[in-house]
């Protein structure tokens, strides 16, 4: 977490592999995350944007089936259930043969979140997933990544979502001007240990 241009963006699409540092070395668990191995990287995580990256053309159903299908090779029938399942989980069942675009935004994030589940990633990506929202359709996707913490998915988020921070984050980094200024367990977001993690808490709340 951090203002507007800190640098956190940046710093998690050089963790998904999507970007790569012009100095230092990204690791993420035992991998170096670089040219040579990005490609057998990205088949193990999932990674969601501000705004969802759904195909424009196709039903959030099929938005699903073709990841399940062309990156998964999963069978049809089998891909046909995994991708209802999902629908449903996410409460998406009456949407799910809707475009992107005749849903509501936060809608579309929950199928986009969805999408990203379906190859079972080690490790899922959010980057400010609530930032073009409204309160109510926050309040959507929060759900939604809620119910990924109950089924014990690591996730890697960043979010103005403060208060939600609080509840459901395990650990924090806060970055200021392109440098992490203090992270540590989600608890001490309480009592900060720097006068700049103080001031963004208090401008943010």
């Amino acid at each position: 977490m951090g203002a507007s241009g800190c640098g956190k963006s940046t710093l998690l699409r050089q963790l998904a592999g999507i970007e790569f540092p012009e100095e230092g070395t990204i690791k993420v668990n035992d991998t170096v995350v670089n040219r040579e191995t990005v490609q057998a990287y990205q088949r193990e995580i999932g990674v969601v944007f501000q705004k969802h990256n759904l195909f424009p053309h196709l039903t959030l159903r099929k938005n699903i089936l073709l990841i399940l299908e062309k990156i998964k090779r999963v069978s049809p029938d089998a891909a046909e259930l995994k991708a209802s399942g999902l629908l449903d989980q996410f409460h998406l069942t009456e949407q799910a043969d809707k475009l992107p675009r005749h849903v509501s935004g936060g809608q579309a994030q929950r199928a986009s979140i969805a999408r990203a589940l379906c190859t079972e990633p080690d490790l899922l990506f959010l980057d400010e997933p609530t930032a073009a929202l409204d309160p109510i359709l926050t309040g959507e996707v929060l759900e939604a990544i809620t119910e990924l913490k109950h089924l014990g998915k690591d996730c890697i988020f960043v979010t103005h979502e403060i208060g939600f921070l609080k509840k459901f984050a395990d650990y924090f980094v806060f970055m200021d001007q392109g440098e992490i200024v203090e992270h540590g367990p989600a608890g001490r977001l309480e009592s900060p240990e720097t006068k700049k993690l103080a001031a963004f808490l208090r401008r943010e709340e």
